[in-house]
């Protein structure tokens, strides 16, 4: 029980600090909205959408790897080997990546980013500094480092925001706002290589098992990248079809729909590493548990946040970009709340596969999602705008949920709680009704928005409590929590 109570807390502690990302996104809207012209705000978006490709693709799916074999590292020798072999193989993957991207900045440019050629050269850097980065953080990820991974992610959110805002605000527009994401990115990358020297040395590899390391990783990277396609690929459709303004018009209600992945985020992270100590130890008991207490965690909190988001999506994008964003993009919401909470439950049935060593099996699951979310992207963002884009997303990702939940139940099966999750349905219902009762009363502004939301997550939790939602023994454990 104790390990569970260790688990539960470093869970709180990644999910807190996602909270806190996911708020900071949620700030620095309204400042690039406000501030800059669509097209700029379009174009940043672009940005942020490209950082998130290329590592999935030049890091060979290595940070997969670094988790799932060097967790059971005993020796400062083996750390050694295993860490600064994955990070030669990175180092030439992501600078051969980032070299090409800067020579070719200008066609890049003219198609993707309005033909801001210098923001596009600013980025092939970020993009080289942003792979090497997912490298240095999955190293305390592997050996469930949870305050200094906390800290780090933290202080890259509120420098991301500080200096990103303020060169906006001072009129420095997106190329502010990439000199911003470049600097960010440079001081991490100094911070966490000096804290990982510090700790294990520097030494010159062998590269003893970079075969063994490449065959688990490399199909991993069919799935990273048709991951980024169901994910991201829209914008760019949009772009190509209808204009870095139209995305402009989309990412807010994108981003306010995503806020459901802060919940998935902790487990994301924590699940990997906790789930391959119990699997390889022999513990499957222990593994079912893990799983069936993280579905719980996070349906708890996802089921009423999707619709409550859904319910208030226009309201919250009034006040936090312009009503004009409110007008075009409040309906993506939805779609996008009902596509995180698909998500999260894939993030954490996919678990079972990597356990079982069966990447290949949900590298296949996302190309054919991919490729189904490409080719109607293609058809209907032309005809029916971006609200197609929304509709397309929600499909793949309701393809990529039901096909792992097949895969994924003939090795591992585990308890989902079905009763739970009518009843957090239930109270979700009746939280539902005081959102639409009181959103019509609403006089607006800020104050009252929060108000709602406030009396809208007591009314469901106590809905959940009459219903006896948790066990006495849940109950007792989580208060548990509270005491240590």
């Amino acid at each position: 029980m104790q390990e569970y109570h260790q688990f539960a807390r470093r869970i709180g502690l990644i999910g807190a600090t996602n909270l806190l990302i996911s708020l900071s996104a949620l700030i620095l809207l309204p400042i690039l909205t406000k501030t800059l012209p669509i097209e700029e705000y379009g174009t940043y978006v672009q940005i942020i959408v490209t950082i998130g490709l290329v590592p999935g693709v030049v890091m060979l799916g290595l940070p997969y790897t670094m988790v799932r074999y060097l967790a059971a590292a005993k020796s400062r020798e083996e750390i050694q080997e295993g860490y600064y072999s994955i990070v030669g193989i990175t180092l030439l993957s992501a600078g051969l990546a980032s070299v090409a991207l800067f020579l070719l900045a200008e066609p890049i440019a003219v198609a993707l980013f309005d033909g801001r050629t210098m923001v596009t050269r600013i980025l092939a850097l970020v993009v080289f500094l942003e792979c090497m980065n997912l490298l240095q953080y999955n190293y305390f990820r592997t050996f469930q480092q949870i305050k200094r991974y906390s800290s780090l992610l933290f202080l890259k959110t509120c420098l991301q925001l500080i200096l990103v805002g303020t060169l906006v605000l001072a009129g420095y527009g997106i190329f502010g706002a990439a000199v911003g994401l470049l600097v960010t990115h440079l001081v991490l990358f100094l911070m966490m290589g000096i804290l990982i020297v510090s700790e294990i040395g520097v030494t010159i590899p062998g590269f003893k098992n970079v075969r063994e390391h490449l065959s688990f990783g490399l199909p991993t990277v069919p799935g990273n990248l048709s991951s980024w396609v169901v994910n991201s690929s829209d914008r760019y459709v949009i772009a190509l079809f209808l204009g870095t303004a139209y995305v402009g018009y989309y990412s807010p209600g994108y981003t306010l729909g995503n806020v459901i992945n802060m919940f998935i985020a902790p487990l994301s992270f924590m699940l990997p590493a906790v789930l391959s100590k119990h699997y390889d130890d022999g513990n499957l008991k222990d593994v079912k548990t893990v799983l069936s207490y993280s579905m719980k965690y996070f349906l708890v909190l996802a089921i009423p946040s999707a619709v409550g988001l859904s319910l208030l999506s226009k309201p919250l994008l009034t006040i936090l970009s312009t009503p004009e964003i409110a007008d075009q993009g409040y309906l993506i919401t939805p779609f996008l709340a009902l596509s995180g909470l698909l998500f999260g439950l894939y993030t954490i049935i996919m678990q079972i596969m990597i356990l079982e060593k069966k990447t290949g099996i949900t590298g296949i699951i996302w190309i054919v999602a991919a490729t189904l979310n490409l080719g109607l992207n293609i058809i209907f963002i032309p005809r029916i705008g971006i609200l197609g884009a929304a509709a397309t997303t929600l499909v793949a990702f309701a393809l990529a949920f039901v096909v792992s939940m097949y895969y994924s139940s003939k090795y591992i099966a585990f308890d989902i709680n079905a009763s739970f999750i009518l009843k957090c349905l239930v109270a979700t219902t009746i939280m539902s009704v005081v959102i639409i009762i009181g959103g019509a009363q609403m006089s607006g502004g800020l104050l009252g928005l929060i108000l709602l939301v406030g009396i809208s997550a007591l009314i469901y939790g106590a809905g959940l409590f009459v219903l006896q939602g948790f066990k006495k023994e849940e109950i007792r454990f989580f208060r548990g929590l509270l005491r240590v």
